[in-house]
């Protein structure tokens, strides 16, 4: 079981870490530019909000390829896997930012599992897409571990400073 849990933690780390680099980005860099340009949908409500940025995105993806490539080094994960795995879980993210705002709520509001698993949808999907390869074991203890993980890193960025909410 561990020996599992290992190889889908090194699998998913770099979806991981770009998903959580914005947070970080945000507080360096200020606010940034959004990456739906204030623009509003057929519904009258913004495409994504303010809280998605193009300084988000591209720290959030550079930093994936980071963790890509350091494991890379170490033997552990592809360059380019791990490229596909950062760059799917910032487009899951902004999808679940899509639904969040096509159902009305506002940045920040929190929808259980939406919130936690958006990311880790995207990562997976595009990866398939791409490799048409995931071991099924790890996909299914990704999605049971990711929330847990999810919440509690919220939690620890909001005491840290970093969120203006744990969730």
């Amino acid at each position: 079981m561990f020996g599992l849990l290992y190889r889908a933690l090194v699998f998913i780390l770099p979806a991981y870490v770009a998903n959580g680099a914005p947070v970080v980005i945000g507080r360096l860099l200020g606010d940034g530019h959004p990456i739906d340009f204030g623009k509003n949908f057929f519904d009258g409500r913004r495409v994504l909000g303010d809280g998605k940025t193009i300084e988000g995105f591209v720290g959030g993806v550079l930093a994936g390829i980071v963790v890509a490539t350091v494991l890379e080094e170490w033997g552990l994960h592809s360059l380019f896997g791990g490229s596909v795995l950062s760059i799917g879980a910032l487009l899951g993210d902004m999808v679940g930012s899509f639904i969040k705002r096509r159902l009305g709520y506002k940045r920040g509001d929190p929808i259980f599992l939406l919130d936690q698993l958006d990311f880790l949808l995207g990562a997976l999907g595009l990866y398939w897409l791409v490799f048409d390869d995931i071991e099924v074991e790890i996909f299914v203890l990704l999605v049971l571990i990711t929330p847990i993980l999810h919440i509690a890193t919220n939690v620890g960025a909001y005491y840290l400073g970093l969120k203006k909410v744990p969730w």
